[in-house]
């Protein structure tokens, strides 16, 4: 008998991808039956191609979680709660990080399942603030004085521009997209994108064309940057053998008397 193949899409990291692989190589041996075949694409298609396009190819597909509502909306996946126990869905929200399983559940239905978390963190090079004798930035004050130095590294490609314009605006005490009517009051989005002008105008303009990705290996494979006060974090990174230097990573900083949960609103990728 031959085997049924499942064709499944993912993004093209190391992370996206090789767990993947390994998973689908062992399943095989336990179910001959099944040969499960994945292909990957570019991060920045991962967060923009739409998701009901890939379905028509796709058996399989490692989303990104703001393609939630095209899901609900254009039904071109399954409902995974139609076809999961509620045994099952409830143990994957009691062992997901943070509000990663939730992120995936809208209009009453789990669109997918959480398999890769992703929040923003800071992540800094120890080796090169020991080498300088220097302390990691405790203030913002002192994230824009080594910004100033040409040490920070921080995504800045629009996406990210994006997502951190809307951290910003928590951390000046409003949530974006609390009525039909704005995105953020006036106020609280001036003070915002004054804030990001203020570190912005001071890195290496390459950041503009940095994802997460691109920053982690400018830091690990460079001594030029020392530290990042923010991006999604890639565990990768801190493990020994996985790059030329390690990165290490750490709460993001308290900004405007806020702490650190005003990062943490965003990001987890899905099964």
């Amino acid at each position: 008998m031959m085997a049924a193949v499942l064709n499944g899409i993912t993004w093209g990291h190391s992370r996206g991808i090789t767990p993947l692989l390994a998973a689908s190589q062992r399943y095989t041996e336990l179910h001959p039956e099944v040969e499960i075949k994945w292909k990957k694409r570019t991060l920045q298609e991962f967060a923009d191609f739409p998701i009901e396009k890939l379905t028509g190819e796709y058996d399989l597909l490692i989303i990104d979680h703001p393609w939630v509502g095209c899901a609900a909306a254009t039904k071109c996946v399954l409902p995974l709660n139609e076809f999961l126990s509620k045994e099952y869905l409830e143990d994957q929200l009691m062992n997901s990080v943070g509000y990663s399983h939730q992120s995936y559940n809208y209009k009453n239905s789990q669109w997918a399942l959480a398999i890769d978390a992703a929040t923003p963190a800071a992540s800094y090079r120890k080796d090169l603030f020991e080498k300088n004798n220097s302390s990691l930035p405790q203030t913002w004050d002192d994230v824009l004085a080594l910004a100033k130095q040409g040490n920070v590294a921080v995504p800045a490609i629009p996406i990210d521009l994006l997502m951190n314009f809307y951290s910003f605006c928590i951390a000046n005490g409003k949530e974006p997209f609390h009525n039909l009517d704005e995105i953020i009051d006036e106020q609280t989005g001036v003070q915002a994108i004054e804030t990001m002008k203020e570190l912005y105008s001071l890195v290496d303009r390459k950041m503009f064309n940095c994802n997460p990705i691109a920053v982690a290996e400018l830091m690990s494979t460079t001594d030029d940057y020392w530290y990042c006060p923010f991006a999604y974090c890639y565990s990768n990174y801190s493990r020994t053998g996985y790059a030329k230097n390690l990165l290490h990573y750490t709460d993001v900083l308290s900004y405007n008397g806020n702490n650190n949960n005003w990062w943490n609103r965003f990001g987890s990728f899905s099964f």
